[in-house]
């Protein structure tokens, strides 16, 4: 049987990208296509290099393949991935894919833990990653990615001040805690706050990145607002505990995002802290703050449930000694590399499916 390039792309249109609900040649997956003989080779570009159904596609497209051309065939699939964006020729951050907003309705929910987290999980799959810490009166990154001493470099272009962000576990940081003495409290109103994170997005040298996570205060303050009015926001992630008091003020994050004059797409909640599990007993689950929550949250608001982390004592000591759990072997990498999968599949279904976010204009 001869083999064509029309017959495999024909062939390869029976398999679906089980995440976008579309076939791999409609969506522009399957490149460089080379035909020799029974010899065939070809490339199936993903949507994000932390898609956790590589397996599952490659197989899928061995046995369409094999359905139309018989067994003597011999493949070479090579998985490569391209992170899809709505963010084509935007004016700010122009090679950043894709802006993703961490936000939680109240402080201690872990939600500087999650973003640091989920961004060296991100980066470890291949991903270019850059993470804000917009929270100007707690900087917590720099503590969780020990570098409390570093300070970024300064560069002068178009006579102008631009800043290169710190760069650690393959993550590219910036943060008020590298421009202000350790001890310090940083005691600012509102517009200097949201000065500085406008600084954080437009005069920082982010470079190429598939994503940039910014890790937002506690609460529905200034910070948020001038997030979503500064740059258009592909989604927003709600971190919640299980308890009731926790949920409630992430209900209030989690509107705030839906609002009609904001309408950030909720990529979707992470649960933390869902349960305790004691080193000694790997098996055992405490629920602590209660059961389920975040769950219940998600389905409420009909947004996707990504995931939960457990409460640890690894977890603690990660963030203190500076460098994050999903680097160490066990539960906790587990877990944060499942969100950060989840995650990333959202972003993809979310790309596929939606408009572009549009910067929001507030009246304040």
């Amino acid at each position: 049987m001869i083999i064509s390039k029309e017959k495999v792309l024909k062939a390869l249109s029976t398999v679906e990208d089980p995440d976008l609900k579309k076939d791999l040649v409609t969506l522009g997956m399957i490149q460089d296509v080379v035909a020799e003989g029974n010899k065939l080779s070809f490339k199936v570009v993903l949507t994000t290099p932390a898609c956790p159904l590589k397996e599952l596609i490659k197989n899928n497209c061995e046995e369409a393949l094999e359905k139309e051309f018989g067994s003597e065939l011999e493949l070479d699939i090579t998985m490569t991935s391209n992170v899809t964006t709505v963010r084509d020729n935007a004016p700010l951050l122009p090679r950043v894919k894709n802006i993703i907003a961490i936000a939680s309705g109240k402080g201690g929910v872990g939600k500087s833990t999650c973003s640091s987290n989920l961004a060296v999980a991100l980066a470890a799959t291949g991903a270019k990653v850059g993470l804000v810490d917009a929270d100007i009166s707690g900087p917590s990154i720099p503590t969780m990615f020990n570098v409390e001493a570093e300070q970024p470099a300064v560069k002068q272009e178009d006579g102008k001040n631009i800043i290169i962000p710190i760069e650690q576990y393959g993550v590219k940081l910036m943060s008020i805690g590298f421009l202000t003495p350790a001890d310090s409290a940083v005691i600012w109103r509102g517009p200097m706050a949201s000065s500085a994170l406008k600084q954080f997005i437009s005069d920082v040298e982010w470079g190429e990145l598939d994503y940039l996570l910014i890790d937002l205060p506690p609460g529905t303050s200034d910070i948020h607002l001038t997030m979503v009015q500064t740059v258009p926001v592909t989604g927003a992630v709600i971190i919640t505990t299980p308890q009731k008091v926790a949920l409630a003020d992430a209900t209030k994050g989690l509107s705030m995002f839906k609002q009609p004059q904001i309408n950030v797409p909720v990529l979707g909640v992470v649960e933390n802290m869902a349960y305790f599990t004691p080193e000694e007993l790997p098996d055992n689950k405490y629920y602590i703050f209660g059961k389920e929550g975040g769950q219940r949250l998600a389905k409420k608001f009909e947004v996707p449930f990504l995931g939960e982390i457990p409460i640890v004592q690894g977890i603690r000591e990660s963030g203190d000694s500076g460098y994050p759990a999903v680097l160490k072997e066990g539960l906790t990498k587990e877990a944060f590399s499942d969100l950060a999968e989840s995650l990333a599949r959202q972003v993809a279904i979310r790309n596929a499916d939606k408009n572009k976010t549009k910067v929001v204009k507030v009246n304040t």
